[in-house]
């Protein structure tokens, strides 16, 4: 195998492939990218052997078609140290050594046998369902803050896809919930008939993030059985869904929550902040002292000491004392698009309903805290 690519293009590839190799694997080759060259292209493929990150380069010069496995996590090192738009030469000498030569630098990589590498197969019998990349990707960052890292209930620990019909309109939604806090999102979707509810695991959402980010391509998801493809470009992303059945959400979505409180999104984070600052640990509470016109904001800590501030507020109801996890509700509110933030509460122990009155299509659900 030998060719020639140009370091940028490259790099951009590998880039994507540290979030899906594993670092520290007892099998060495999960930690290896593959590169292949055929038909006047080079494919790079990285796994876990629950998700599968595979890019085809077009850009590349070939000299000897072949294909090997060497380290992605030393590879990307040189390449992110090498001069910007450098031509990279790749020479494999034998079947464990990668010669990668450019201007005045020369390495010679350990490889492993391909034969090692995991298959890769790309069949899916899914109806293919066409998403605006941004609209997806705004999707996703909505509701990943509330991804639960609790892995004695996997279920929580991804985000649920699935159909929704409002006023005669079809939505992919997404959700996601810890318990404490929840997150909804949806976008309007055509001709998705065939797509059945799953959940995204919480590293396939990280790495999709990640992607979507760096391209504005379109966007083609199709699911098969227990995975689910997403291809952009000349980029792909294959992933394991949960085996697990989400919990009916809309059970803990407030209906009757009749005191509105309507305050600076701005202010209201920047507040949360500064009196949070007291304390090293950011979930301490924050307590609310919520009164027509203004809000109290404070932090007590028994180990640093207490920080208040006052900001103004509106509100529907007589004063309310309530109190949240500070870092659950700067994460929130920080996602509403919205210069104000509209909080609809009940009384000082019941799931407070936030909506973004810039996104109806969007809201949250935090639970108080004790303290």
């Amino acid at each position: 195998m030998q060719f020639v690519v140009n370091r940028d293009i490259l790099l951009k590839s590998l880039n994507f492939v540290q979030g899906v190799v594993e670092k520290k694997n007892t099998l060495p080759i999960l930690s290896n990218v593959l590169l292949q060259l055929k038909d006047k292209k080079l494919s790079i493929v990285a796994t876990d052997l629950d998700i599968i990150f595979y890019d085809e380069i077009t850009e590349v010069k070939v000299i000897k078609e072949g294909s090997t496995t060497t380290s992605a996590a030393i590879l990307y090192d040189i390449l992110r140290k090498i001069s910007s738009n450098s031509e990279l030469n790749f020479d494999l000498k034998s079947e464990n050594k990668l010669s990668l030569k450019s201007q005045n630098a020369d390495f010679n990589l350990l490889c492993l046998p391909i034969d090692n590498f995991p298959s890769f197969v790309d069949e899916f019998e899914g109806q293919e369902i066409s998403l605006n990349n941004s609209r997806f990707l705004k999707l996703l960052n909505k509701t990943r803050i509330s991804i639960s890292n609790d892995d004695t209930r996997h279920y929580l620990n991804g985000i649920f896809l699935h159909l929704t019909e409002a006023h005669g309109r079809n939505f992919l939604t997404g959700v996601a919930t810890d318990s404490h806090r929840l997150s909804s999102s949806s976008i309007e979707i055509e001709n998705a008939n065939d797509f059945s509810s799953l959940i995204l695991p919480r590293k396939t959402v990280f790495q999709l993030c990640s992607l979507l980010t760096e391209t504005s391509d379109q966007l083609i998801m199709q699911t098969s059985e227990n995975k689910i493809k997403f291809s952009i470009g000349n980029m792909k992303l294959i992933s394991k869904v949960i085996d697990g059945k989400f919990p009916d959400y809309k059970k803990v979505v407030p209906t009757s929550n009749d005191k509105t409180l309507i305050v600076s999104s701005r202010d209201f984070i920047d507040s949360i902040e500064r009196v949070a600052s007291v304390s090293l640990d950011r979930k301490e509470g924050v307590k609310l002292v919520v009164s027509s016109d203004h809000v109290q904001l404070s932090v007590n800590s028994a180990n640093s000491g207490e920080g208040n501030e006052k900001i103004n507020a509106n509100f529907s109801s007589e004063n309310l004392n309530i109190s949240f996890n500070s870092k659950y509700l700067i994460e929130i509110a920080s996602e509403v698009e919205d210069k104000n933030l509209k909080m609809n509460l009940k009384d000082s122990v019941s799931p407070v309903l936030i909506e973004d009155v810039s996104d109806k299509n969007s809201y949250y659900v935090i639970m108080p805290m004790k303290i």
